[in-house]
């Protein structure tokens, strides 16, 4: 059988699973992932056994250790799925919610309804536990998915898939409402997003370059991000310790995350009291500083001078670039011109400027006194995220179980003709 054959295969099984699947009561959707937390706990030591297979080989192709670690299910790791299957079990059902009913003037009543989108492909590099992650989310919108993890991850992903399809059938549900393409060739890939017959959307999630692939080739609509530019930008009143407390959570917590902070803006009046200590405290755990001309100066003997590449760049490592500005208005031009409308943070004491920053900046999280790095679908209450997008439609932001339906009207009539 050809790609091209099978990969249809795969898509016509995802599409009539997906039928079965948003017709299904919420209690039975409900019922799988419950039933998939248990499963992720039974079957642990299953699960790190062929985790395994695919960390030995991956250290045998000579992966750096940050792939590795985005590749490795540890204790910790799988309790973090077990509870965003937990968190998605516990949350509302959105599928056959009623947003709205209204009554027109001929006495006719209209309304919205959620519903799923129907069947969703998820395409993703190295992180097994988006497979999880993925499919529960899915499953509680009410849509089948197909699932195209990395092919250093396709031990991982083939052994969580089959926990999933037997929670499935545990519930009497389809199998193929979930399903891991086993092909690793990418060429499976490009024959799958021919099938816009059959799969409604796609998400990448991974680096720019599957993004930008993905959307070059596919044939139905793409959520998706290119990447993660964040700016923190610290206002001329702000409590000083605690800013530099968040700096370096954004900045050092977890570099490679896309809500990694990668520039940050100092209003000039707080940049001498601020920058000297700043520049020793990030620079004592690796990080290395690109500054601006009247940055420079006061970060350090170890800062290096930022050139023009430098602003807008998404680092995903220990670097950290540093621009003072005399206003907001600097900072806030800065970010309209070199951000990603990912992640962007104000640092201040003085409401009016950050509700201003709020109402003004165009980011997909938008917050005041916090690390960039809450820009996560657990952290902001969806108990998991599919990914996050940063393009308006058809969301905007991290994507939980609501943000993977869509509505259409309801209309109730009374024996109505239109006049």
């Amino acid at each position: 059988m050809s790609y091209s054959e099978a990969m249809k295969a795969v898509a016509v099984k995802a599409k009539e699973a997906s039928r079965k699947i948003a017709c299904a009561d919420g209690t039975a959707r409900n019922a799988v992932i419950i039933e998939l937390a248990a499963l992720l706990e039974q079957e642990k030591e299953f699960i790190f056994a062929e985790n395994k297979k695919d960390l030995d080989a991956a250290k045998e192709r000579g992966l750096d250790q940050a792939r590795l670690q985005r590749l490795e299910i540890t204790p910790s790791v799988l309790e973090y799925m077990i509870q965003g299957c937990n968190e998605v079990a516990g949350q509302a059902d959105p599928v056959g919610e009623i947003e709205k009913m209204e009554r027109r003037p001929n006495g006719m009543m209209v309304g919205k309804m959620r519903i799923p989108l129907g069947v969703i492909m998820m395409i993703f590099e190295s992180r097994p536990n988006v497979t999880v992650d993925a499919a529960v989310l899915c499953l509680k919108a009410g849509n089948s998915v197909i699932l195209r993890g990395g092919s250093e991850a396709i031990h991982s992903n083939l052994a969580l898939a089959s926990l999933l399809q037997k929670a499935l059938g545990k519930a009497g549900l389809p199998a193929e409402a979930v399903q891991v393409v086993e092909v690793t060739d990418r060429e499976a890939v490009g024959e799958l997003l021919k099938l816009d017959e059959y799969i409604d959307v796609v998400i990448p999630r991974g680096g720019e370059g599957l993004i930008r692939a993905v959307v070059s080739q596919a044939t139905m609509p793409v959520l998706k991000h290119y990447k993660g530019v964040c700016h923190i930008y610290v206002d001329k009143d702000c409590e000083i310790p605690e800013a530099m407390d968040i700096i370096k959570n954004a900045k050092t917590q977890k570099p490679a995350a896309c809500n990694s902070l990668e520039c940050l803006l100092i209003h000039e009046d707080i940049s001498k009291e601020i920058l000297p200590s700043l520049g020793t405290l990030l620079s004592a755990v690796g990080v290395t500083l690109k500054g601006c001309p009247r940055a420079m100066p006061l970060l350090g003997p170890k800062a290096i001078a930022a050139d023009f590449d430098d602003w807008g760049m998404e680092y995903l490592d220990l670097i950290l670039c540093v621009k003072v500005v005399s206003t907001q208005d600097e900072a806030q031009d800065h970010i309209a011109r070199y951000g990603s409308n990912h992640s962007e943070v104000i640092l201040t004491k003085d409401h009016a400027r950050a509700m201003r920053f709020i109402r003004e900046v165009d980011a997909s999280m938008v917050g005041v006194n916090a690390s960039t790095r809450f820009n996560d679908g657990g952290q902001l209450g969806l108990g998991a995220e599919i990914g996050i997008s940063t393009s308006k439609l058809h969301s905007y932001g991290p994507m939980g179980a609501t943000e993977l339906t869509s509505t259409k009207f309801v209309l109730l009539g009374n024996w109505d003709v239109r006049n």
